[in-house]
């Protein structure tokens, strides 16, 4: 006891030390969230800020994201189900239903539609009393980044980057503490991007937004630097720790220069590089997934410790992404992670703790000098938007994810539990069932009815007007922002704003089916005899549907199954995503094929797959098996094998030369069943996303 004086002295001096140092403000802590229905997500909401969470991060369903009603055909299964379904004003209303939007900082994570989202959202606010010129928030808006990753494009590039171009002039001027787009080099690297084509592509979409912006007839050049100043970035922090610093060093440091060389902007201020982060899913794995908690502390870390380079926002996954859904609780548990850094260490009180590090400025530097070469290249071909529509970038992001997976398969790229210490104990984190949320079936249905009874109450003729002048903008090349405020106000749906400018602007298809460079490991000699042997049997090559219904766009699992099953010598039909069930099963029975996969990642996989195997047996189809990849609980194998499903693949199935061969048992075993012979069945557990 007679220490306790000194201890007591000890710590009130150091209170008071603290008390004189200065802490920086600590960046946005956000969850990105939203699922079922508004009223649901609104109350997640709430209960998170009440946690702590000092702004929101917005998900959107993948109907919203791509301007359909909940009642379209191309819906169904995917109501609710990755994001919240905001189908009309009513909606948005719901979702923000006392949230003061005046005092709020909103990110929405909305590209093909943001024009629309935003007005949902502007009316909204004006409801509330909330004067448009104060609100503060994000929309993403990134469309060309949509083209090589996510998928969630409606338009072609060139009326969609009028529409991105819009946005942007109509929120510098009436809403100009709103960020109108987040240059999004996120979905880059969960495509498969290294650290240099993150950098490279994302400054390349800046610039090439940029430029169309200044080139807009009605353009005021005054206002440049404001534009300039109001882009910002969303990226992504992955698990090469040092590397990830030195890439935000890289950013920020390059966006200066752009700022000052390219476009001739002085004032400092203006030319700062402000981003928002959410750390990697892609290396979220299914097992051993307790480790994703550790995973995640470190990718954080990543975007916070240079304070030069620090996040303005940061969102976390949570530790069971690759499970399925989050629930409340695991979302807590990530926002816990930034209040412990933020709050309980002293990072926030120091200045950038990298900087006369010559290990890290020897970095920053390489980076800088490979990107500027990137850069230069994508120049030469004709900036972003060409290199986009002429498939370079997305050629050249399938083949980095390729040699990505490859090395994770030859186990020179380790990762812990999934190629090297697979034994451990089970975790208590996942015993049981409810370690993930799921989403009612029910959502969909009662989204059909509610969108029902708004359009019943609704004035038509107002709805008209609004429709109608919306199109006289989209023709007339007019900003589209006032008119999608009006219709906003006057009922218009998500689906009839997207039908309406569908009929104007055209609707785009990505080209599929380019030969591709494949690295291969040594398994795939074993697939390659099989399906050799197959084809004698056969007396032709083994014929492979890959499919992707609904209207999930991450195609990254989809054509890296449909690459090394090229390789292994299958015959692959691969038509790209949003595809409706009679459109792979129609393209099924075209090419007489053996065997058919469905890629599914927005958890709408039992719904889509009925209807798949219900158009089959229908068109005659019913001997073809059909496999499913995907983020599929444990239960809902059981629900897709009891429906005929072959075999389930999941995230924690990496090695996809095993697949391949698993593919080739599972035509095997469906062409011995036709004949009557009996083989062995295929061996347990060959899975793939």
């Amino acid at each position: 006891m007679s220490g306790q004086p000194a201890i007591a002295e000890s710590k009130q001096q150091t209170d008071a030390n603290r008390a004189d140092i200065r802490r920086d403000k600590p960046w946005i802590i956000r969850t990105y969230a939203g699922h079922s229905t508004a009223a649901e997500s609104n109350a997640l909401y709430r209960g998170n800020l009440a946690k702590g969470q000092t702004g929101l991060s917005v998900a959107f369903d993948l109907p919203t994201q791509t301007g359909y009603d909940p009642d379209h055909e191309l819906s169904r299964g995917e109501v609710g189900k990755v994001g919240v379904s905001i189908a009309h004003l009513g909606d948005m209303r719901t979702l923000f239903d006392q949230i003061p939007l005046a005092q709020m900082n909103t990110s929405m994570t909305i590209n093909a539609t943001a024009p629309w989202l935003l007005s949902l959202y502007l009316a909204v606010a004006e409801e509330q009393g909330a004067p448009i010129a104060a609100l503060q928030g994000t929309t993403q808006n990134d469309i060309i980044k949509e083209y090589l990753s996510r998928g969630t494009y409606v338009f072609p590039p060139a009326p969609s980057l009028r529409l991105t171009k819009d946005v942007i002039l109509f929120t510098t001027k009436n809403v100009p503490k709103w960020n109108p787009m987040n240059v999004c080099s996120y979905h880059l690297q969960e495509a498969g991007a290294t650290p240099v084509q993150e950098l490279s592509y994302a400054l390349a979409i800046a610039i090439a937004v940029l430029d169309t912006v200044r080139a807009d007839p009605d353009f005021d050049e005054a206002s440049f630097s404001d534009v300039f100043s109001r882009i910002s970035f969303f990226v992504n922090a992955g698990m090469r720790f040092v590397t990830e610093i030195c890439k935000m060093r890289a950013f920020a440091e390059l966006w200066d220069e752009i700022a000052q060389e390219r476009y001739g902007i002085t004032d400092a201020k203006k030319r700062i590089f402000r981003y928002g982060v959410q750390v990697n899913s892609l290396g979220l794995t299914e097992q051993q997934p307790e480790n994703n908690v550790h995973r995640i502390l470190i990718e954080m870390l990543a975007v916070t410790l240079s304070k030069r380079a620090r996040a303005r926002a940061v969102q976390l996954p949570a530790w069971n992404e690759a499970l399925g859904l989050p629930r409340p609780w695991d979302q807590q548990w990530s926002m816990r992670m930034q209040q412990i850094l933020a709050f309980e260490t002293d990072l926030l009180e120091y200045d950038d703790i990298f900087d006369g590090s010559t290990v890290i400025e020897a970095k920053v530097e390489a980076l800088k000098e490979q990107t500027r070469a990137e850069l230069k290249r994508i120049a030469e071909i004709g900036g972003a938007v060409t290199a986009v529509e002429a498939g370079e970038l997305k050629r050249a992001l399938v083949e980095s994810n390729a040699r990505r997976i490859a090395a994770i398969e030859k186990g020179d790229q380790i990762v812990v539990g999934v190629n090297k210490w697979q034994q451990g104990e089970p975790s208590p984190l996942t015993a049981g069932e409810g370690a993930i949320f799921t989403v009612s079936e029910t959502v969909e249905m009662e989204a059909e009815a509610r969108i029902r009874a708004w359009r019943a109450g609704r004035d038509e003729r107002a709805v008209g007007k609004a429709l109608e002048d919306l199109e006289q903008a989209a023709r007339s090349g007019a900003n589209i922002m006032p008119p999608s405020i009006a219709a906003a106000k006057a009922g218009v749906t998500t689906g009839e704003w997207g039908q309406r400018l569908r009929a104007v602007f055209g609707e785009y298809r990505a080209p599929t089916g380019v030969t591709l460079e494949t690295v291969s490991s040594g398994a795939a000699e074993e697939a390659k005899l099989l399906i050799a042997d197959l084809g004698e049997r056969l007396g032709e090559t083994p014929k492979l549907v890959v499919g992707k219904p609904g209207l999930d766009g991450h195609s990254n699992g989809a054509e890296q199954i449909a690459l090394r099953a090229r390789d292994v010598g299958f015959d692959v039909t691969y038509d790209g995503i949003r595809q409706t069930p009679s459109e792979i099963v129609a393209k099924a029975k075209e090419t007489g094929a053996h065997v058919v996969g469905l890629s599914i990642l927005s958890g709408s996989h039992v719904p889509l797959v009925r209807e798949v195997r219900a158009k089959m047996r229908e068109a005659g189809l019913d001997h073809v098996p059909v496999v499913v990849g995907g983020i599929i609980s444990p239960e809902d194998e059981l629900v897709l094998k009891n429906m005929g499903v072959r075999a389930v693949y999941t995230p924690k199935d990496y090695a996809i030369d095993q697949i391949m061969v698993g593919l080739a048992k599972v035509v095997e075993k469906a062409l011995d069943g036709r004949t009557g012979s009996h083989a062995e069945p295929e061996a347990a557990g060959q899975q793939v996303y």
